[in-house]
């Protein structure tokens, strides 16, 4: 989401977000699209009429603040603003209510809305990000579907990073807008494109699918599949490109706010989103060498991992329920090192102490990076003469690997798929 001027409001985890409006729309059909992997996450929201949001995918932004753009809703977890219609869809809905005397930062609120983000709950680096998607319309109106960077809690916006998947504005009913905010290109002045659909044509009377293809040094937007922006590493010039770790999904409607400007006379309330799915899918990290295999774990029965399909240095390795994806297929190459997604199983800092981390990076061909399944299904690297430890034993999803020495349990005891 994006706005002119950015007013630090308090954080709640999503309290920030915004971008300018600095770049012509230009329909770009030279690169072509990102090879997606396997899906990664969805919700296709097939719930029963009046069931609230999934709450195992999503959580709720609650109040009144403003939003860093002086907005003048309030975001409710009401069944009223963020509910299944019982048609597999997800409807969003701002309405000119105050229900329970809601405060807002102008004084009683006119407003309640929606803001859903997966934070705590599902994060990913690279990839695609998809929903389909049916607006509301109106002056004043802003629907948004968007990331943020899932270290902003620590990480104050926007060093933290933005992606704007999907922003319009009412009073410009038939032009999508997808951003990039970081260091030195947020608000005013963020990496931004634009898309206007053809004869006049309104995004509010129909469904559209709206999509960003994330790689490590590129974003790339769509809409219905048509591809009308990319932005790359190069546009940031000398600032920092963030676009290189976690980051969460939201869907909200606010009303009003610096950019889109107030309701007026014109508007008609309740004002709903609609959405017919939210998917996401891993970058494809391409074909798995020959004899690339994935390895299991004897005492949890699930797959080395890289998660989320996330090749950025130093990402912690992990045990996941198998899946076939290019994250839990690694090959075991002749100078000795193990790689999936282009990049070699290591042994954080070289280091040979029981605890070590073992995680992705790049190869280098050092003793770090040198492994051996052995005919007892130990996973040894040769270096320190220790074995690939599932952490205090875990066994569920997410555990993370560790470098131990060697004691024979199924902590330590790998097989090939």
């Amino acid at each position: 989401m994006r706005r002119p001027t950015r007013l630090l409001a308090r954080l709640t985890v999503a309290a920030l977000a915004a971008a300018g409006l600095t770049v012509p729309a230009t329909v770009i059909t030279a690169t072509p699209a990102l090879a997606v992997g396997p899906q990664t996450w969805s919700d296709e929201f097939n719930a029963a009429a009046g069931a609230p949001v999934n709450g195992s995918k999503w959580k709720f932004d609650i109040g009144g603040g403003g939003w860093g753009n002086n907005e003048l809703q309030y975001y409710t977890n009401s069944t009223s603003n963020a509910v299944h219609d019982g048609a597999g869809n997800l409807v969003i809905t701002a309405r000119r209510e105050n229900p329970a005397g809601y405060g807002c930062w102008y004084g009683s609120c006119q407003y309640t809305s929606a803001r859903l983000l997966t934070a705590d709950r599902f994060t990913q680096t690279y990839g695609r990000f998809e929903a389909r998607i049916k607006i509301p319309r109106g002056q004043g109106i802003w629907p948004a579907f968007w990331m943020l960077g899932s270290d902003i809690g620590t990480n104050p916006w926007p060093n933290s990073g933005e992606i704007d998947i999907m922003e319009n504005i009412g009073k410009e009913p038939g032009t999508v807008h997808g951003s990039l905010h970081g260091p030195g290109y947020s608000g005013c002045c963020s990496l931004t494109g634009q898309y206007t659909l053809p004869g006049g044509a309104r995004l509010a009377d129909a469904f559209h699918t709206y999509a960003v293809d994330w790689a490590p040094d590129s974003v790339t937007w769509f809409i219905d599949g048509i591809q009308y922006s990319r932005k790359t590493r190069a546009d940031a010039g000398s600032n920092r490109w963030v676009f290189d770790h976690p980051f969460f999904m939201l869907l909200n409607v606010a009303v009003g706010g610096n950019w889109p400007g107030n309701p007026d006379g014109s508007t008609v309330f309740p004002q709903s989103m609609v959405i017919d799915y939210v998917r996401v899918f891993a970058q494809d990290g391409g074909t798995p060498p020959a004899g690339a295999t994935p390895l299991i774990g004897q005492s949890s029965n699930r797959c080395i991992d890289i998660p989320n399909s996330n090749t950025a240095n130093a990402t912690r390795l992990q045990i996941w329920d198998c899946n076939g994806s290019g994250a839990q297929r690694w090959s075991f190459e002749a100078d000795g090192s193990l790689r999936a997604l282009g990049k070699c199983m290591d042994v954080a800092a070289g280091s040979s102490a029981d605890g070590a981390a073992i995680q992705l990076y790049d190869c280098n061909g050092s003793g770090a990076q040198k492994f051996v399944l052995s005919a007892a299904g130990d996973l040894v690297n040769i270096q320190a003469n220790k074995c690939v430890d599932v952490t205090a034993n875990g066994t569920g999803n997410g555990v993370k690997l560790q470098l131990y020495t060697c004691n024979g349990t199924g902590a330590q005891k790998w097989r090939k798929g």
